[in-house]
């Protein structure tokens, strides 16, 4: 995905990633020797995802903690603050998924991941809980392309905020990698974001009742930057744009246009 990846991260997520990784830590028999696992820290000057900055323009430390099997079976857990100004006026997200991968060569590879993003902390009225399932194909590490589909999505309205309904909505996306020395890398990527839309009940502040039509939207985001890693470090600096004037009917977070992010991180 498309995002200034990888606050404190926040001790719920922290701990249901330790509980993922210690239960698997004891599974017993051979299939333990079949076990691999990692993790990732990060340090990122802003969190964008899908064309939104989740941190309005500020820093965030997130963690991802996963395990896998040699079947290409894996699952994990991924957390990250947020800024609890904006809805869904979370603090942080935790997003657990489980996957499979299939090797369809010693190049290409494809997968299928489902994931549960929960909004945890803060001030909340509702869930704004959702689920979704991705489907890839990637070329070694250098170009991946996914679709996304949540048949739950939160809808929110254009300003003044606030919560709506659910509808289904889509991603497509493609991001990759180019060589140009050692270590040092040229990135990129782009993607379309498709929402879609229906008829709410409403009531104004004058408890005047009014059927609200929230018609189906899309738009595009991406960005290009450029990477250098070294042994476990990684290091990327991208610019990003977003079509801001159609995002902004869809979020109350800011669109990340025309906006630079570096992210540090740390595999192991």
């Amino acid at each position: 995905m498309i995002r200034s990846r990888r606050a404190s991260s926040s001790r719920a997520g922290f701990l249901y990633a330790c509980a993922v990784a210690a239960v698997l830590a004891f599974v017993p028999g051979p299939f333990a020797h079949a076990i691999s696992f990692g993790a990732d820290v990060a340090v990122t000057t802003d969190y964008i995802y899908r064309g939104y900055s989740l941190t309005n323009n500020k820093g965030a430390v997130q963690l991802d903690l996963h395990a896998s099997l040699q079947t290409g079976t894996f699952a994990g857990v991924w957390t990250s603050s947020l800024h609890d100004k904006y809805w869904p006026f979370a603090q942080f997200d935790v997003e657990e998924y489980i996957g499979q991968r299939f090797d369809l060569s010693s190049e290409w590879n494809t997968s299928i991941t489902a994931t549960n993003y929960q909004y945890l902390g803060g001030n909340q009225f509702w869930s704004s809980d959702y689920q979704q399932i991705m489907a890839s194909i990637s070329y070694l590490d250098r170009w991946t392309l996914s679709f996304s589909a949540s048949p739950n999505m939160v809808r929110y309205s254009g300003w003044p905020y606030f919560h709506t309904a659910r509808y289904p909505a889509y991603d497509l996306e493609t991001s990759g990698q180019w060589e140009i020395a050692k270590g040092f890398f040229v990135t990129g990527g782009a993607g379309y974001y498709l929402f879609t839309g229906g008829s709410f009940p409403f009531t104004d502040k004058n408890m005047q009742y009014e059927e609200v039509h929230s018609p189906g939207i899309g738009y595009a985001y991406g960005n290009v930057g450029l990477a250098y890693e070294w042994r476990s470090l990684r290091l990327d600096v991208g610019f990003f744009l977003t079509q801001k004037g159609r995002a902004q009917q869809l979020s109350p977070y800011p669109t990340a246009n025309d906006r630079f992010a570096g992210t540090l991180s740390w595999r192991f």
